[in-house]
């Protein structure tokens, strides 16, 4: 089956997670992805962010970089260096998108700006995604994603009331503004397809993740509400969190939103006196209660298991479900069945479970193509068989420091 980018030709100036991630939801679907990177200095997720196979550091052992960069052709290219500039002019005139994640600025000081490249090909889509976008009094604010939870306002909402804010785990904000990203692309792309013009996409992550704060800014908005930490707690359920299970460091998530929910749920876990104890039988009476309820719930699910407490809820209509770890996704029978994990063999790291994009096109799926690229480990491949410099000139580049 044909894939649905297949033919589309990307060059991704990018590293972490932002940039790189959006191409490899392009490169899953059949476009050819180029990851560019320098010697000097690789990708980020390469060096500073474990793990790492059998916990030994090392430019091509570190699973970060692998997860977000399967699928992709790999090429090293030395922007600074003496007629490399030549050589990404040719490439952009090869592509049908660039992707960059640099500070605001860098793209245009290297030479290779959207309006310089709209010189190269008239129609070129081009994406710049980065912290806070390319204009405004904090757009060269330098930062990262864990910086961005705190501005956008999660950490405020992460942690318990009697406590600090929690930061969350992770470039959480990356990620969203890979998926408005990719939904930019496919809009741009569209755009051009009955234009024949390309399109200049200024993605601020920090204001993609004002979306998944939508309730709470819309509370303030219409109630001058500012929203505060709950622990667990959610202002609109009772009970409402997670609760220690039978094992090692188990625990099972529920929720009950409705008087009629609780009283289903005390007949599921065979305690029908809760749901006429005057402390519960209201949802506010619940909310004034809860420690209290949380306690005992939590002499309940201790002696069950956690599969068992997700199985006996959900068969009840309830909410309900087991707080998984990394290794329990691996063989979650749910992620099996649609395939989400590829194994694929890595020239360093072996056997290596990348995974697929979060949706199933029906007609032309993902495809596993090739795993994450060892640095520069499509020089040849691409400059030559694909770009279609010769040999001569690629050896000399190589020679001068261009291509490391």
């Amino acid at each position: 089956m044909e894939q649905v980018f297949k033919g589309l030709k990307v060059v991704e100036f990018g590293a972490y997670a932002a940039g790189p991630v959006v191409g490899k939801h392009l490169a899953d679907f059949g476009a050819d992805v180029v990851h560019v990177e320098s010697v000097s200095r690789p990708d980020g997720f390469r060096m500073q962010y474990p793990p790492y196979t059998d916990n030994k550091p090392g430019v091509n052992r570190s699973g970060c970089f692998a997860i977000c960069n399967n699928n992709k052709y790999g090429i090293t290219l030395n922007l600074k260096a003496s007629g490399a500039l030549d050589v990404a002019r040719e490439m952009i005139a090869w592509a049908d998108i660039v992707i960059e994640n640099f500070t605001p600025g860098t793209m245009n000081r290297l030479g290779l700006g959207y309006e310089t490249l709209m010189e190269i090909k008239p129609d070129i889509i081009m994406l710049s995604t980065c912290n806070q976008g390319q204009t405004g009094p904090h757009a060269h604010h330098p930062g990262f994603g864990s910086q961005l939870t705190s501005l956008t306002g999660f950490t405020n909402l992460t942690g318990f009331p009697d406590g600090m804010p929690s930061i969350l785990y992770g470039p959480y904000i990356d990620f969203i503004g890979v998926g408005y990203g990719v939904i930019a692309v496919v809009a741009a792309l569209d755009y051009r397809r009955r234009t024949g013009k390309g399109q200049y996409i200024d993605l601020a992550q920090y204001e993609n993740g004002l979306q998944f704060l939508a309730p709470t800014l819309l509370d303030y908005v219409v109630n001058e509400r500012v929203a505060e930490r709950m622990g667990n707690h959610c202002q609109h359920a009772a009970p409402h969190g997670v609760y220690p299970c039978k094992g090692d460091d188990r625990w099972c998530a529920l929720s009950v939103f409705s008087d009629e929910e609780w009283i289903r749920f005390c007949k599921c876990v065979d305690r029908p006196e809760w749901a006429t104890d005057p402390r519960f039988v209201t949802l506010g009476a619940r909310k004034e209660n809860e420690d209290e309820i949380d306690r005992l719930i939590t002499e309940w699910t201790s002696i069950f298991t956690a599969e068992q407490i997700m199985e006996r809820l959900q068969s009840a209509g309830l909410r309900a479900g087991v707080v998984n770890t990394s290794r329990d996704l691996y063989t979650d029978p749910q992620m099996v069945h649609r395939g989400i994990w590829w194994k694929q063999t890595h020239p360093e790291m072996g056997d290596f479970h990348y995974e697929g994009p979060p949706f199933i096109l029906s007609n032309t799926p993902a495809q596993p193509k090739m795993p994450s690229p060892c640095l520069g480990e499509h020089n040849y491949q691409f400059f030559v068989e694909m770009l279609g410099i010769d040999e001569e000139k690629f050896n000399q580049l190589i020679e001068n420091g261009v291509i490391g």
